[in-house]
């Protein structure tokens, strides 16, 4: 078997929110990384997180089968992290998470890549009423007619220093004196530290994984939306009134931020709300799993004090 030094891992998506933390996985284990990205102009902030030469960004479409080809030429793994949480012009759920995790995975079928990773999301379902989810399971399936062998991921909700979901909400807990739960904040949910997650994705790369196999990702505990505003509250030590939006109000505000040229809640993720976001008992009872890698989640309590310090009363330095 190769050496890593040996092994070049192209990541797609490779500068966002969870490929930082991907590439800083494989370059500690000594793997080159190509990240393929819209703009390589601005993923200069990956370079530090290897050697002089280790890490390479390129730019690369999704939606172009030569540019998805030049990316992967010469790869012995390829990762794909592309998604997207509501549409806007071109970047559609069909095109970036229907469609291109097939036709990634078809050149890598093509070019001979060994290893695959596909990340995915937890209530991927071709059934669901949610376009967001339907593209989701499009894209495993897209993926493993192409490669058998390929490895899916499916986490909960991420977090960690540049998650869009703990900051948002403690942003707006710094001016505004309530917060929404919408439909009352029952929906479950299994947040999951994005370390973890890359750690997952690095396994996967190792040959650690199960071939064919889908992984679900979650922390150490579960809650509702409720108590995940009462902890993120009790971090950055503010106390702020968290209204229950009944569905049928929650609709209509959707309605009207889904038009905003970056929407805080669309129609769509309305709908995933309606469901609970958790590790599955199929997926335990198989081990498919943090655990079943032997990775010990990490405790929100232990990481939103990290990087929520800042949105006290009186800033980090408290």
């Amino acid at each position: 078997m190769a050496k890593a030094s040996d092994r070049l891992v192209t990541v797609f998506g490779g500068s966002g929110f969870v490929g930082r933390h991907v590439v800083r996985a494989l370059v500690q284990r000594g793997y080159r990384v190509r990240a393929a990205v819209r703009r390589p102009d601005l993923a200069g902030h990956l370079q530090p997180l290897g050697a002089v030469g280790q890490i390479h960004a390129v730019q690369a479409n999704i939606r172009v089968d030569e540019s998805i080809r030049t990316a992967i030429e010469g790869s012995d793994a390829v990762v794909n992290l592309v998604g997207i949480l509501y549409e806007t012009g071109k970047q559609t759920f069909d095109t970036v998470q229907a469609q291109a995790p097939g036709a990634i995975a078809e050149a890598a079928r093509d070019i001979g890549v060994a290893d695959f990773v596909q990340m995915s999301a937890i209530g991927a379902d071709a059934q669901s009423d949610s376009a967001y989810a339907r593209s989701k399971a499009a894209g495993e399936a897209g993926v493993l007619e192409k490669k058998p062998g390929a490895v899916i991921i499916r986490p909960s909700i991420v977090f960690g220093p540049e998650d869009d979901f703990f900051n948002r909400f403690a942003a707006m807990a710094r001016t505004s004196p309530a917060l929404p739960l919408i439909g009352g904040g029952m929906t479950m949910f299994q947040p999951v530290y994005v370390g973890d997650v890359a750690e997952a994705v690095a396994l996967a790369i190792d040959g650690r994984a199960m071939r064919g196999s889908t992984y679900e990702l979650g922390g150490p505990e579960v809650r509702n939306f409720k108590g995940l505003m009462e902890l993120m509250l009790d971090v950055i030590g503010r106390t702020r009134l968290l209204i229950p939006v009944p569905w049928a109000m929650a609709k209509v505000m959707a309605a009207v931020m889904g038009m905003m040229p970056k929407p805080t809640l669309t129609s769509d993720q309305l709908r995933l709300l309606k469901h609970d976001n958790v590790v599955s008992i199929e997926a335990i009872n198989d081990v498919r799993t943090l655990q079943g890698l032997g990775i010990t989640p990490q405790s929100m309590e232990t990481i939103l004090p990290t990087y929520l310090r800042r949105f006290r009363r009186t800033g980090e330095y408290e």
